[in-house]
């Protein structure tokens, strides 16, 4: 497994490695450089024999292990089995908040919509009264699920080792279905490998995992003529309003963040299966494989389920495409003793701005609580023109504008995939800083807006990633700006700022009470 060993920057990394794989990589990357999209991997070409397809390597300068062809399938298990909250064994009662939903509750109680609908006589599940008070019951276990590893961390994460691989070289090596797609999104035409690399970037997603699952589900990747409904939901999530692959695999990168992340902070206990069964996870597996094993809940009765996370399921398909998962390993992505470098507030001094977001999503509603929401100044609300200027909170390079957001990357050496990056999102497209831009901590970023993702008001949205995993806001590594720390409650969006005893509250809206300067 490759260990990080370099202390310099991860050009110097990219550098040695590349004189590692020599001539091959000098071949792709003459045969990509005309006309690849902008957000293609221009650094490494189209993957090498050992990158890319089979189920046997060639040793890299020593980097990979060799493996026995045909040899027995043997994943590493984790020194200690990882520490899961406690199954409820008794009933329990829960009045209900303004914004829960019951798929919301049921999450969070570890049971099926159905039993909590059961219990209580509800014929509208999509009905709830605030106050309303249900009762809950202890979930029906099942047995434990697989504790069989299909994939390490940093397969998950758009990370250090997702810089060696081209989406749109391997598509086109593949000549199936998705080497000649196109979908309109917006005003704009999308080739599919375009999609696959647009939302491994946003939700921070490994693309070569992504395609292992399109080519799992749907036989995108090789078959130039799927059938109708594969055409349609290439995920299998047979959603009328998530037609075409832009949306299916959105879905999915969201939900294989969840999986991941509510896994990497001990959220979660429990899986709930698409036919309302409840299997206690095996404690053994990793973030990576909790993460596959909840895509699949959303998809799969329990039978099913258990074949698509064992050996015979994404493993082997990923394994026919790439090689055997576990000689990507690159860990750890976060270093025990890693620390955040210092912040400032995203705005211009002088000026009132508001604290309206405690730790929410980073991209979408899985990836983490990695978050925080200021709005600017005035007394319009919604989605309105602000003259106020976002501003940077680091030094760092600008490394991507584009559809309101803007990427920093903190360690200069141009990828978003290494180090620490801040997103700033919603920015608008007038003023807007351009990539290749070095800005100083306090220098102009852009004008805060509602462009870009789903708001429902002006504002901007500002998150940490390291090595392509998304920061918590709230947890072991807080998000910390000028001081003020950044804690969380068990409710997405709430939560408070906290500096020298003052303490400040999120709220949606313009309040006394959640107001901050510079």
């Amino acid at each position: 497994m490759l260990r990080r060993r370099f202390k310099g920057s991860w050009l110097s990394f990219l550098l040695a490695l590349s004189s590692l794989l020599g001539v091959t990589l000098a071949c792709a990357r003459s045969q990509q450089d005309g006309g690849a999209p902008f957000w293609s991997i221009s650094r490494a070409g189209q993957p090498t024999s050992a990158l890319a397809a089979g189920s046997t390597k060639q040793n890299i300068g020593g980097l990979l292990p060799m493996r026995t062809p045909g040899g027995p399938i043997l994943t590493p298990t984790p020194d200690t089995p990882h520490s899961l909250p406690a199954v409820r064994t008794q009933v329990e009662q829960y009045t209900v908040q303004r914004g829960d939903t019951l798929g919301q509750i049921a999450a969070r109680f570890g049971v099926s919509v159905e039993q909590i609908a059961k219990a209580n006589d509800l014929v509208n599940t999509n009905l709830l009264e605030v106050g309303q008070v249900l009762t809950v019951p202890a979930p029906e276990l099942r047995n434990t699920g697989p504790g069989f590893k299909i994939i390490p961390d940093s397969e998950l994460v758009s990370g250090p080792y997702s810089i060696l691989f081209n989406v749109e070289n391997f598509v086109k090596q593949q000549g199936g279905y998705l080497s000649s797609y196109y979908e309109e999104i917006g005003d704009q035409s999308y080739s599919g490998a375009q999609i696959v690399q647009q939302i491994a970037r946003d939700y921070s997603v490994n693309p070569r995992l992504l395609l292992a699952v399109l080519q799992h589900q749907s036989g995108w990747l090789t078959n130039p003529n799927p059938k109708k409904s594969d055409q349609d939901y290439p995920m299998g999530w047979a959603d009328p309003q998530r037609k075409g692959l832009y949306r299916q695999l959105s879905w999915a990168a969201n939900n294989l963040n969840r999986g991941y992340y509510l896994w990497r902070a001990g959220q979660v206990g429990t899986w709930i299966l698409a036919d309302g069964a409840v299997v206690p996870i095996d404690p053994k597996i990793n973030a990576g494989t909790a993460a596959v094993q909840y895509l699949y809940t959303q998809l799969y009765d329990q039978a099913a389920w258990e074949k698509q996370v064992s050996q015979e399921g994404l493993f082997g398909t990923y394994n026919a495409l790439f090689g055997y998962p576990f000689d990507f390993t690159f860990e750890p992505l976060l270093p025990p003793d890693l620390f955040q470098p210092t912040m400032q507030l995203p705005f211009e001094p002088g000026a009132t701005w508001y604290f309206t977001g405690g730790p929410h999503g980073g991209w979408g509603d899985g990836a983490a609580w990695a978050a925080l929401d200021f709005a600017p100044p005035g007394e319009a609300v919604g989605c309105v023109l602000s003259d106020a200027w976002v501003t940077a909170v680091s030094d760092g390079l600008i490394v991507r504008a584009e559809n309101g957001a803007v990427l920093q990357d903190l360690d200069g050496d141009g990828l978003e995939q290494t180090g620490w990056v801040i997103l700033y999102m919603h920015i608008d497209t007038l003023d807007r800083v351009q990539p290749g831009t070095m800005l100083t901590a306090g220098q102009r970023v852009g004008h805060p807006s509602c462009e870009g993702g789903v708001s429902s008001g002006t504002h901007v949205h500002l998150a940490r990633k390291y090595n392509g995993e998304w920061i918590p806001a709230g947890h072991t590594l807080p998000f910390v700006l000028e001081g003020w720390v950044a804690s969380g409650t068990d409710k997405e969006y709430d939560g408070y700022l906290t500096r020298k005893g003052q303490q400040l509250e999120a709220y949606a809206g313009i309040s006394s009470n959640n107001g901050i300067q510079r």
